[in-house]
């Protein structure tokens, strides 16, 4: 008798040591992928420039997107360009702030896009450049006339051109019957 519960308790601790190196095994293979997303998602301390794949899941207004990626949804905030506000938080939106959001939409709401990271803004945005079938999606946003040239923070001269050529054909915001106020403009009148 005491042979066969010396060899029971063998066997249970046998089972437990092979139930503790499963876990250590499977603990070990999340830390392996954890680290692998880490390091392949762009949304990190250290910006990289390197092209990212990502799937857009929102369009937030003209200029700013939501993409899917492997730490979950990031708000993508485009660099270089402006566009319209939109109403927010019980403000009134800019004339030509839904519009813009819809051309953006148009361009890459539920598709693959491939995001390059410069960093975050202050509201913990991602600042990046957005390309959909090899086109910029800021540049894009100029061309039609629904986004001003940040000149702020950009001295773009492709999109200084653009965005001349966009007012004198009256494409856009340039078209509206109201002369269009750039949105750093508006939003300094509106707080």
């Amino acid at each position: 008798m005491r042979e066969t519960i010396t060899r029971e308790l063998r066997e249970h601790y046998a089972e437990m040591e092979r139930q503790r190196r499963r876990a250590w095994l499977v603990i070990a293979a999340g830390l392996v992928a954890l680290a692998m997303i880490a390091w392949a998602w762009p949304v990190q301390a250290a910006p990289r420039r390197e092209p990212v794949p990502a799937f857009v899941v929102r369009v937030l207004d003209g200029d700013t997107v939501e993409v899917a990626g492997p730490l979950g949804p990031e708000a993508v905030r485009l660099t270089r360009v402006d566009c319209p506000e939109i109403a927010h938080r019980g403000r009134p939106g800019q004339p030509g702030g839904e519009q813009a959001r819809a051309f953006t939409a148009s361009m890459v709401l539920g598709r693959w896009v491939v995001v390059r990271v410069h960093g975050r803004d202050r509201y913990g945005r991602v600042l990046a450049d957005v390309d959909v079938q090899g086109r910029d999606l800021a540049t894009e946003l100029v061309r039609a006339g629904w986004a001003w040239l940040y000149r702020r923070y950009s001295q773009d001269a492709t999109l200084d051109a653009l965005e001349q050529q966009a007012r004198q054909a009256k494409r856009g915001l340039w078209g509206l019957p109201s002369a269009p106020v750039p949105p750093w403009e508006w939003r300094r009148g509106k707080r």
